[in-house]
């Protein structure tokens, strides 16, 4: 019986050092997701108004912004701005649209894509906001395709350089 009770006691002090080791509850409890462009927001880095154009956007968040979100009105003004080395340090999440699910000209919010996982596609014939821009995907697959009907290079988010937004 002791070594049940000892047991039983083992396994509750384990589980409330666990629970004490998870630092801010504040933070943990923090979840940083994709949000809707809405009708008149600026992009964060040009100015411009996000929702007069076509193809796919991208929002960020920054560390130390907590729950602030970050528009841009084009893959290429989000990689711009996060390519930054300041910048790019103090990102802790970066969305982009998967066009696979959407048409050019009407991107829609509620297919947002984790930008770490999505694959990309550098100087199709198809322009943003700024001109030239990223197309993004969420299959590899997808952006092949892509690439097949309008040129370019698929490339995955560690390919992406300054480079390949000029």
């Amino acid at each position: 019986m002791k070594k049940l009770v000892s047991c039983y006691f083992s396994v509750f002090l384990s589980l409330l050092l666990l629970a004490s080791c998870g630092g801010d509850d504040k933070q943990q409890l923090m979840v940083q997701k994709a949000v809707a462009i809405e009708s008149g927001e600026e992009c964060h880095l040009c100015g411009m108004i996000i929702t007069n154009f076509a193809g796919p956007k991208g929002e960020l968040y920054r560390k130390e912004q907590g729950e602030t979100v970050f528009k841009f009105c084009s893959t290429r003004d989000m990689f711009s701005y996060y390519l930054d080395p300041e910048n790019q340090r103090n990102v802790s999440v970066i969305y982009v649209h998967d066009m696979s699910k959407m048409p050019w000209e009407a991107p829609d919010d509620g297919y947002f894509i984790d930008a770490k996982s999505a694959w990309f596609v550098a100087g199709s014939n198809k322009s943003g906001a700024m001109g030239k821009t990223l197309a993004s995907f969420g299959k590899q697959e997808d952006a092949r395709a892509f690439a097949k009907e309008y040129g370019g290079k698929v490339i995955n988010f560690e390919q992406v350089k300054r480079s390949v937004l000029m």
